[in-house]
């Protein structure tokens, strides 16, 4: 598949940023600074909820190979996947995991990480070294000068 354009990718992104917000921190929690989102109140139902937050989080892999990322980027998306899916299964505490891991924002910000650096503008070449060949130049031609002159 070929990589989409800037514009294209930056467009992923907003709409990634807007997913990942509803369904990892949407929601506020009366009186303290904690947020969670839709995905971790869909995971309160036993099993299918888990099951459907991996199904969202499908989407934001489905969004990185759009926009081109590469297999290390989406593998790592895979992992976070999978710690997420497996962290919820747990008894009790995994819906307090769902809430506190929040998959989508992991992979959305390694998704803009990777664009970033593919974005960013190659540095410049070093400059030639125009003054240290000049100098090793004459230093040369001195030495040549000074044997030419001993024989």
């Amino acid at each position: 598949m070929a990589r989409a354009s800037e514009a294209q990718q930056r467009a992923i992104l907003a709409r990634l940023d807007k997913f990942s917000q509803l369904t990892d921190s949407s929601i506020g929690i009366p009186f303290t600074n904690i947020r969670i989102g839709a995905e971790a109140i869909i995971g309160l139902v036993p099993g299918i909820g888990d099951l459907a937050g991996l199904v969202l989080a499908g989407y934001v892999l489905l969004e990185a190979q759009r926009a081109g990322a590469s297999k290390a980027v989406k593998l790592r998306m895979l992992r976070n996947m999978g710690i997420d899916f497996a962290g919820g299964l747990l008894p009790v505490v995994g819906d307090a995991f769902d809430a506190i891991y929040k998959a989508n924002t992991r992979n959305t910000r390694l998704l803009r990480n990777y664009l970033e650096q593919q974005l960013a503008p190659e540095p410049a070449p070093p400059p030639f070294p125009w003054k240290t060949l000049i100098g090793l130049s004459i230093l040369l031609a001195v030495i040549t000068g000074g044997v030419a002159l001993v024989f």
